[in-house]
């Protein structure tokens, strides 16, 4: 019978304990209350000792009220140190000096040695020999093939078919069951100059080959967070058969320059600018992204810009010379993640 009391008495205790824990915040509110009938100013909420850790409160609910009041209170001081910096900065005028630049893993970047310097003769040398020179000389004009992996899944044969209204001069067949190497020297015979494979898994896009043709190179990515157009919110009507303008955006090693150049090798060299519609393949940490816009002078300082669709995201996996050379191709370039992402400020493309 003893130790039912004892811990009857412990029971009681603890139950002191919480209702206690539960007075105090009314007990401040009423104290509070009081100073302010009384003139005197309460101590802050969010004022707290110079050595105190909120994580010492063993209460929770005392502990997640600590802490949401010193949230409070950084806030309300970044507030007003920033009400503080912009009164200064217009009472100098003119004289105020720049805004710092805020560090970001992209304005960090490790200096990368094949960095691309336009005023490079060897650079200028490559492109004048490199298998893209004669589209670049504009003696050959892009003609592109999209196919597919075998037995393709409805979104993926709408992919292919929504690609083919972006890309002007692109014809999609499906494969049924023919071998890419029995693929390309066909589509040589009758003078493709890429050829573009979709791949997907679980019926969902994945994957995407470009291989330029004759002589390649080939590229493998890995193809996500792909959108069709239904899937698009607030978009526009659909393309117009006019040629495209092409962005591409922050190629800058020799990697990099290729892959942009290989980009570039699938649209006409002269732009229909009477259409208004612009490809973007924008790389940002190695990410490439590619969007589909119509834009509209609204006067001459705004643009307006009206999606298109479709949109995806790709990631370099390999670069392979020549042709699609599963077994026996040679590699130029191939991603290996343990070796190769060992520090999140540094980039290939």
């Amino acid at each position: 019978m003893a130790k039912a009391g004892e811990k009857s008495g412990g029971g009681g205790k603890r139950g002191l304990k919480r209702k206690a824990a539960a007075e105090e915040p009314q007990e401040a509110a009423v104290a509070g209350d009081g100073a302010a009938e009384s003139g005197v100013q309460p101590p802050k909420a969010g004022a707290f000792p110079p050595g105190f850790s909120i994580s010492e409160i063993k209460n929770k609910q005392r502990r997640h009220l600590m802490f949401t009041r010193w949230k409070q209170q950084q806030r309300k001081e970044k507030l007003a140190a920033k009400k503080k910096l912009k009164k200064e900065r217009e009472a100098l005028g003119d004289k105020a000096p720049p805004k710092p630049v805020p560090k970001t893993i992209d304005n960090q970047r490790v200096p990368d040695e094949t960095a691309v310097d336009p005023n490079d003769e060897e650079v200028a040398y490559d492109e004048a020999t490199d298998e893209f020179a004669s589209y670049f000389n504009r003696q050959t004009s892009p003609k592109i093939l999209i196919t597919t992996s075998d037995r393709p899944h409805g979104r993926t044969v709408r992919l292919c078919e929504q690609l083919s209204t972006v890309i002007p001069d692109s014809h999609v067949y499906y494969r049924r069951g023919l071998a890419l190497k029995k693929i390309i020297p066909q589509c040589i015979a009758r003078d493709f100059t890429d050829l573009i494979v979709i791949n997907e898994d679980r019926k969902t896009p994945n994957g995407l080959i470009l291989s330029h043709l004759p002589n390649g190179p080939t590229a493998h990515f890995k193809m996500s967070s792909v959108r069709l157009r239904k899937e698009i919110k607030r978009r526009g009507k659909d393309p117009t058969e006019h040629v495209p303008e092409i962005i591409l955006n922050n190629f800058t090693t020799r990697l990099g320059h290729s892959i942009g150049r290989m980009f570039a090798a699938l649209f006409p060299h002269n732009p229909q600018f009477i259409g208004r519609q612009v490809a973007t393949f924008h790389n940002q940490r190695d990410y490439i992204f590619f969007r589909f816009h119509r834009y509209i002078f609204k006067s001459e300082k705004k643009v307006g810009i009206q999606e298109l669709g479709p949109r995806f995201t790709l990631k370099l996996r390999s670069l392979q010379k020549g042709t699609f050379d599963s077994k026996y191709g040679e590699y130029e370039w191939v991603h290996k993640p343990r070796e190769m992402d060992t520090s999140r400020r540094k980039f290939h493309l």
